[in-house]
């Protein structure tokens, strides 16, 4: 049978490429959503953005002029329990530390609960914490979560009261839900930074988002550089951008907004990055996971350009 490169493929992994070997990068699916507190499905997130990424064929990046294709493996999902938040915690740390140790890891969510046991592994490896860059529609500063002690509305306090993150080089962006003053402004009360939704609206290019993009590069020098990671929560978008999510909020940021910031900061010191909340089942025209796969697909050329350069 011939080999038509550019037919329509039902890959098994991120843009085709091989199970983990010999690469810089890698990337695994992180299939859990027992904590949402909405709409479920983000279980199925990984595969969906799997599934997107094969509308970039080569995958060569426009503005990076670099593929990940040859520096990129997949690890495929995790084995993780869906019986609770816990016993998912419990399993997922240790793979993903043993993972970290060998590779510059991109995790494919799953609900946003997944990213507070990925940054006690980072602080593992890293020997201490890390900076951070938050998209978001929600805080998740929230001292509990309906009741319970933790899920994917916590997370965010429950890093900062362990030290896992370094507080003045934490930085989110696109923050627009409603929540009362203690959880919205814990961020900068603590000493980092809230770049709201509203702060954004009309501005998309470098130019425009300079202001914000110094301050970015401002903390994390102050902070003395330390290892950056980026956690991105697909309903930072406007659901017109982004529908398929578990608790969509309109009045979001761009697909633009989002890639301009990924693609101008791409020469800090990142350490990793998650891309969480894609619910198929919510999803129109795959508009969702599309959004999703650029985005981790910038990161990544991102990525490998500063590593080629250097």
């Amino acid at each position: 049978m011939a080999n038509h490169a550019f037919a329509f493929r039902s890959g098994s992994t991120y843009l085709n490429v091989p199970p983990p070997g010999d690469t810089r990068f890698a990337l695994a699916g992180l299939t859990f959503d027992g904590a949402v507190s909405n709409r479920p499905g983000a279980r199925f997130g990984p595969q969906a953005i799997r599934q997107a990424s094969q509308m970039l064929c080569d995958a060569i990046h426009p503005h990076f002029d670099t593929t990940p294709l040859g520096q990129l493996s997949d690890a495929g999902d995790l084995l993780l329990p869906n019986t609770g938040i816990d016993p998912m915690r419990a399993a997922l740390m240790p793979q993903a530390i043993a993972l970290l140790r060998q590779y510059h890891m991109v995790w494919l969510g799953g609900d946003h609960s997944v990213t507070l046991p990925l940054l006690r592994a980072l602080n593992e490896v890293h020997g201490g914490p890390v900076a951070m860059l938050h998209f978001d529609a929600h805080c998740d500063t929230w001292t509990s979560h309906f009741g319970e002690p933790s899920g994917h509305g916590t997370w965010v306090y429950e890093a900062l009261q362990e030290g896992l993150l370094v507080p003045q080089a934490s930085v989110q962006i696109g923050i627009r839900s409603s929540g009362e003053r203690a959880a919205r402004e814990y961020v900068n009360d603590v000493g980092g930074r809230v770049v709201t939704a509203r702060e954004l609206r009309g501005l998309e290019s470098p130019a425009q988002l300079a202001p914000i993009l110094n301050e970015i590069r401002a903390r994390m020098v102050q902070a003395g550089n330390p290892p950056l990671y980026l956690t991105l929560d697909i309903d930072c978008l406007d659901p017109a951008f982004a529908p398929g999510t578990g608790t969509p909020e309109p009045g979001g940021l761009t697909s633009n907004q989002v890639l301009t910031i990924i693609e101008e900061l791409s020469d800090l010191n990142w350490c990793g990055m998650d891309c969480v909340e894609v619910s198929p089942p919510y999803d129109h025209a795959e508009l969702t996971s599309n959004a999703a796969s650029t985005f981790v697909w910038t990161y990544l050329c991102g990525q490998i350009a500063k590593h080629a350069a250097a």
